[in-house]
């Protein structure tokens, strides 16, 4: 596919995905013309980075970790620093008070919504009035 249905459906801006491709986050075809072709195992690719980016983690930890995403394949980080493993475990743990958070509010919006309807929703008709 072109870039442009890439962008479509993933919604995400044709610049935005060049710069994935210069992070070496994504890696297009390339036409004898020179445009670029996605395959389409990218759509998920990309939703999968935007959710890391969203989830703030920055390009060059999703660029290391993106392997992991590709299961069942066998990874093994060779260069995996003390440093590097404090970093993702930061991000995990950040990322967990985050879907905690996410859950939390998810189930306070959906008691909500289920008391609003529980009040709007119609019960017996009431009685006309007596007349006198």
């Amino acid at each position: 596919m072109r870039i442009g249905e890439l962008s479509e459906r993933t919604g995400t801006h044709r610049r935005l995905l060049r710069y994935y491709e210069e992070q070496g986050l994504i890696a297009p075809d390339r036409c004898a013309n020179g445009y670029r072709t996605y395959d389409e195992r990218l759509v998920d690719r990309v939703l999968q980075i935007r959710g890391l980016l969203d989830a703030g983690l920055p390009t060059r930890i999703i660029k290391q970790i993106l392997p992991c995403l590709d299961k069942p394949r066998i990874i093994h980080f060779t260069d995996a620093t003390p440093e590097m493993l404090s970093t993702l475990e930061q991000e995990r743990d950040r990322m967990t008070r985050r879907i905690s958070c996410l859950t939390r509010n998810r189930d306070a919006i959906a008691d909500y919504l289920d008391a609003v309807r529980a009040d709007a929703a119609p019960g017996p008709a009431p009685e006309p009035p007596a007349i006198p």
